[in-house]
């Protein structure tokens, strides 16, 4: 880091080690890998993250589930759609509020789940074979405290 603290006065003796040209190239190598890896079972990335968040408590508002994922309400309607045709959740009335919309998973959502988190891990042990649990950890918070767009909270070292 520079004396200053910024990044951006830092320049490397090979142009290739930027810090944000390495996090694009392994990120895209990163990416096209858990891609493959979902669409051998028959998922897109979008369904299998949406198969994830539901699968993590077994059901989630529809609403809820559009602002985790920070998609517009329209675009999780075609993603549940999908899912829905494929079996693999089921969109039914909140009760308590027929309104709302719960997205519950099916029996064969996780079977599917389980194959995809098996795919993805395969990924993720294959990209960080070389690295200790404590260094995955580290790098892990890093990231987590990478500034992705302007509204990000800054985060002290």
């Amino acid at each position: 880091m520079a004396e200053d603290g910024s990044v951006v006065g830092v320049v490397e003796s090979d142009p290739l080690d930027r810090l944000g040209f390495l996090l694009a190239r392994h990120g895209a190598f990163a990416n096209s890998r858990v891609h493959h890896a979902l669409a051998s079972c028959g998922l897109t990335p979008r369904q299998g993250t949406t198969l994830m968040l539901v699968g993590k408590s077994g059901h989630m508002a529809q609403q809820a589930l559009a602002a985790a994922l920070e998609v517009d309400p329209s675009i999780m309607v075609g993603i549940l759609n999908e899912l829905e045709s494929a079996q693999l959740v089921e969109r039914r009335r909140d009760p308590s509020d027929r309104r709302r919309h719960i997205v519950a998973i099916t029996d064969e959502g996780s079977h599917v789940l389980a194959k995809a988190q098996a795919a993805v891990s395969d990924v993720e042990q294959g990209l960080f074979a070389d690295f200790a649990p404590e260094e995955i950890a580290a790098l892990r918070g890093l990231l987590a405290r990478v500034r992705t767009s302007s509204g990000d909270a800054v985060h002290s070292g």
